[in-house]
Formats: structure tokens, sequence, C-alpha cells
């Protein structure tokens, strides 16, 4: 992503951690250098309830102030939302779609309504089961929007995990960090 700003939307279920990958996906811009905005949408719903997180990085100061409706990004934490509510609207006319899934970009192209070639595909589900025991994916989708994108580097989310993470502990900074790095190796392009 070579845009001046780039515009992140999440989506996910409650608990999945959606406000905090938006979250941390700011902080580690702005550990980069970059201007940042990470917020997120959702009511009083209950675990499992859809939800979208919303973050911008640009290089320079930020003055818009609403919800993300024309995304460069869209990253899908649940799979299920697919069909179910419009997670691909507005998606910028190159902008790319990665997807928390087993499956191949190819299975997506359809569904998504965009080539599989603008699709990332990760099993963010089973590399959070692995490395931090529940299913959290969102390290893992972290992972794979720095491989998808370049537009924040592994060394500034190293320190933006250790820093959100730090007082719980350091395995579960040490799990974290190894569910990004290995969702990285393993995130998939059509």
């Amino acid at each position: 992503m070579k845009n001046e700003l780039t515009e992140v939307r999440l989506h996910g279920r409650g608990g999945q951690g959606v406000k905090t990958a938006s979250l941390l996906l700011a902080e580690a811009a702005m550990a980069g250098g970059k201007y940042i905005q990470g917020f997120s949408d959702y009511g009083p719903e209950r675990a499992g309830a859809p939800v979208q997180g919303f973050t911008r990085v640009s290089d320079a100061p930020i003055n818009l102030h609403n919800f993300i409706t024309n995304p460069d990004v869209v990253i899908i934490l649940d799979n299920t939302l697919i069909g179910v509510i419009p997670v691909t609207d507005g998606l910028a006319d190159d902008g790319i779609v990665i997807v928390n899934t087993s499956k191949c970009p190819a299975d997506y192209a359809e569904a998504l309504g965009i080539p599989a070639e603008r699709i990332w595909t990760v099993d963010a589900t089973q590399i959070s089961l692995d490395t931090i025991g529940r299913n959290i994916p969102n390290a893992p989708m972290l992972g794979a929007f720095i491989k998808a994108t370049g537009l924040v580097e592994l060394k500034a989310v190293h320190k933006t995990i250790e820093r959100k993470f730090g007082r719980k502990s350091s395995e579960v900074v040490e799990k974290n960090l190894e569910a990004v790095e290995r969702a990285m190796e393993e995130v998939v392009n059509g």
C-alpha cells in the first residue's frame, strides 16, 4: 500500500479482539512515525455479535472523524460474516481483503466479488489456538496484515504487543509474538 492515507476496516465478532487489533495496528503504525486513528463500533452486544474496527494510517495529520466507508484493506476475523454482512462494501478498486480461514483465496473470490489476487488468507484461528491457547485471532491477523501490506514493521508490532500485554506476563507477550510471526509465514495470496 503506497497511499498517503490507508484506511483499514476490520470485521469480526465480539470476543475475537477486533477492538484490540484496530488499536494495536494503529499504535504500531504510530511507533513507525505515522499519524493514526484507531477505533471500533460496537454497542452493548454480547460475545459473538458482529463488530467492526477501524484504523487509519497516514504520512500526514488525519482530519477525518467518521467511520471508514471506502477501505483500502478489509480484515475479516470471522469468515462466517461473509454473505451475512456486506464486508467488502466500498472497498477501494485496488483494495485487498485478508480472511481468517483454512481455505485458499480462490475459494472466496466469488463470495467477496473481487479477484483472488486481491485476497489473502491465513488460518488465524488455528494459529491462535496453537500459540495462545484460545480462539482470539487478532494477533495472527496482524501478522497477515504486515505481510500483505508492508504498512507497519514487525519490530513496531513487537514493541506495541510488549507495551500492551507486558503487564500481564512475558508468556502472553511471547505467545502473541509467535502468533504474529507464524501468520506472516503462513498467509497465502491468491
